[in-house]
């Protein structure tokens, strides 16, 4: 059974792309695979709070010396980082804001990304010290830009912060393998921006059938059906 962490960052609800391309791709997902468990985390409506000198604090203080305040510290970003651990496939829904990505998802990764939990660090390792706990995970991601060429060769690539920040953190949670859909034009409105559209939701099932056709071909045959959807705030 698969399990996809889905996570939603932008601030709109019904208005947003983002989210409706991402509920395409679970919804895609599932009727390939309904045995497939999906965690939904909406940092958009409930991001978690950014980092403050006490969070570092508790995150470097080794767990058999943290107080009870510590350990109440670092309680959310611990149920992040399980949920990131159960997952197979990590799929974020995210607005591009500023050319970079949303402030919530940031905070997200904050949280995720801890000494100890998801990577270690060690100087024996040279000028890279730092390594993943985790491995083999599948990174999708589906943004929505207001402008356009962000892509390799396209006219604003150097100003895409958001695709390469996200999977320059996302190998630090086990990512190996990642891939990326998005719309642009957004605030063009235009015939571009719905060919823009159309192409995205195209190629969600298309994508999918690629990543869940070689998920499940990669495992027995399950007997029963085990399959619910969990809700995260």
């Amino acid at each position: 059974m698969t399990t996809l962490l889905q996570i939603n960052a932008s601030a709109r609800n019904g208005r947003s792309v983002s989210r409706k391309l991402s509920d395409a791709f679970v919804s895609a997902w599932m009727q390939l695979e309904p045995t497939a468990q999906i965690i939904a985390r909406d940092v958009g409506a409930h991001p978690p709070p950014f980092i403050t000198e006490e969070w570092i604090a508790a995150a470097f203080t080794p767990e058999q010396n943290a107080t009870q305040a510590q350990r109440d510290a670092l309680r959310l970003s611990d149920e992040l980082i399980d949920e990131v651990d159960r997952a197979n496939v990590i799929v974020i829904g995210t607005p591009m804001y500023n050319y970079g990505m949303p402030a919530t998802l940031k905070a997200w990764f904050d949280a995720v990304i801890r000494i100890g939990k998801t990577f270690t660090f060690d100087l024996a390792r040279g000028d890279f010290p730092l390594e993943p706990v985790m491995r083999g995970k599948k990174l999708v991601i589906l943004s929505s830009h207001g402008e356009f060429g962000f892509g390799p060769g396209g006219v604003r690539e150097r100003m895409n912060h958001l695709e390469t920040h996200i999977r320059t953190c996302a190998h630090y949670l086990g990512v190996d393998e990642s891939h990326a859909i998005s719309i642009s034009y957004q605030e063009f409105d235009d015939a571009r921006h719905q060919a823009s559209v159309a192409d995205a939701f195209a190629a969600v099932p298309v994508l999918v059938r690629e990543l869940a056709g070689a998920s499940i071909a990669a495992r027995p045959t399950e007997p029963f059906n085990t399959s619910y959807r969990e809700h995260s705030r």
